[in-house]
Parts: C-alpha cells; structure tokens; sequence
C-alpha cells in the first residue's frame, strides 16, 4: 500500500468535521494555538507564545492580556523560579479548549459501540502509535 499524505490528511479532516462539538465561542485560531501551547507544555511564558506563534514580544503579550481577560488563562510564578511568570489554563480555558479541539464524545462513543473488539484494537493502535510519533517531531 501506498502511503499518500493527501489521503491521510483527508480521513484527519474529515473525521474532525464530523465529530467535532458545536463551537459557542467566537475565538481565533491564534487563541487555540496559545491555549494548546499552555496545555501540551509546561512553564510557559510570554516569550515561549512569541516564538511559538513567530510574533514579536508586545504582540504575544497583548494577545496573552485579552485571553486573560476572557478568563481562559491566568498567570502565576514559576514554583522553580518566583522571578518568572508562568501562564496556566483556568477551568473556563480548559473547557472552551476541548470544545474547539476535541472531538465530541457522545458521538465518539456511538462510533466505538458499533465496533468490533478487533477494530477498537486497531484503532486505538494506530492512534496511539502516531500520537508518540507527533511527540518527538521538532517542536514548534
């Protein structure tokens, strides 16, 4: 079999419009990508958001202010450096996270009912073995 990345990226696409919830928020792109950069990563600060969405230092802090102020994410010190500024999701900004990133669980749970043991077993194989794949691609 043939692998095509064209192919893969369609079943991925396909299987996100499908199950994903229902979006209540208005919220950018740019929003999620901090929100999951502070939820996949630990200790990070203004400085890891400007690198990681290649902005300038007042740019990743004013977008920081207003996720802030919408109550998704807080600041705290760093327990290993009180100098330094960490920023953590607050429960409202793990909740609009999954709503806007994960797939709908009530549907996924009709899905995997109907499956046999053998197709749960292969599924959860093959997302498992690309999720630890992902993990070790270069970050950023």
């Amino acid at each position: 079999m043939d692998f095509n990345v064209n192919t893969l990226n369609n079943y991925w696409t396909d299987i996100y419009f499908h199950l994903h919830y229902p979006h209540k928020e208005k919220i950018t792109h740019q929003v999620i990508r901090v929100l999951q950069l502070i939820e996949k990563k630990q200790n990070i600060g203004i400085n890891d958001v400007s690198s990681y969405l290649n902005v300038s230092h007042n740019t990743a802090s004013e977008n920081v202010k207003r996720i802030i102020e919408r109550s998704y994410v807080m600041k705290d010190r760093d327990p290993l450096d009180e100098r330094r500024v960490v920023l953590k999701l607050t429960d409202l900004g793990r909740e609009v996270l999954q709503r806007n990133t994960s797939l709908d669980e009530s549907k996924l749970i009709d899905i995997w009912d109907n499956l046999s043991s053998d197709e749960k077993s292969l599924v959860e194989s093959a997302f498992k073995l690309l999720r630890e794949r992902a993990k070790n691609v270069p970050f950023g």
